[in-house]
């Protein structure tokens, strides 16, 4: 189990959170869902050691990937180089060449790998960086809105593409959106934030089956009851 403790932070005279406790089971995706400004971000920052809470305990791990809101692709190295880029101490040459490969075949974008970054559209931008998440041997995956700024089929294609790679790999992974839909398709645990600071309205299990969270008539049940607990928040 990942978890931050009692965690507290503050920016200046902002408290974002005060005493905050939540969990990530391993092996399971955890999606966090909460009005803007309440340290969605800031605990995922937390998780990843690139910020300290000031107060509490982490338990995290040091192998640990982030998928950011945008791609985040140097422009002078091609899209193999960019994955090629974040694995040079973590795996020997010819693990690291099948990795990159495997990462980019998943995302649909095997042929692309000579490619650079200002040749790509939006969309596959962020499947590259989604394959480079993929190809980082972490622990722990965490993402940040990683499919805000995708048109609804794109966004559609790459959850479905990223479920299916997680089914094999079955990381623990935890995924901060606003959108009540995709926290349905993706997380076997929702976690519903007030506004700051920041408490834990609600967990909701996810028990329906990943082949049928895109249903819209099977989710619709337990997206509703979310979206009361977000509004009461």
């Amino acid at each position: 189990m990942y978890k931050a403790e009692g965690i507290s932070k503050s920016f200046g005279e902002l408290k974002v959170f005060h005493e905050l406790t939540v969990e990530f089971p391993v092996a399971k995706i955890t999606a966090i869902l909460g009005p803007s400004g309440c340290g969605k971000t800031t605990i995922l920052k937390i998780m990843a050691g690139l910020s300290e809470a000031d107060e509490g305990t982490v338990v995290s791990t040091k192998l640990v990937g982030f998928l950011f809101q945008e791609p985040r692709l140097l422009p002078w190295l091609n899209i193999y180089q960019n994955l090629e880029l974040v694995l040079e101490d973590k795996l020997p040459a010819q693990e690291r060449d099948y990795a990159i490969k495997n990462s980019l075949q998943a995302v649909g974008l095997g042929e692309y790998y000579e490619y650079y970054p200002s040749q790509l559209s939006g969309g596959m931008k962020q499947r590259a960086a989604m394959a480079r998440a993929f190809s980082y041997p972490a622990q722990l995956l965490l993402m940040d809105e990683p499919f805000k700024s995708l048109d609804l089929k794109t966004r559609f294609q790459l959850i479905s593409d990223f479920l299916r790679w997680w089914v094999q790999k079955s990381n623990t992974v935890v995924v901060v959106t606003h959108d009540v839909k995709e926290a349905v398709w993706l997380g076997d645990r929702i976690l519903v934030l007030s506004a700051r600071p920041a408490r834990l309205i609600e967990c909701f299990q996810n028990d329906i089956s990943l082949e049928a969270r895109m249903d819209g008539e099977v989710s619709f049940r337990l997206e509703e009851a979310i979206t009361k607990a977000i509004l009461k928040s």
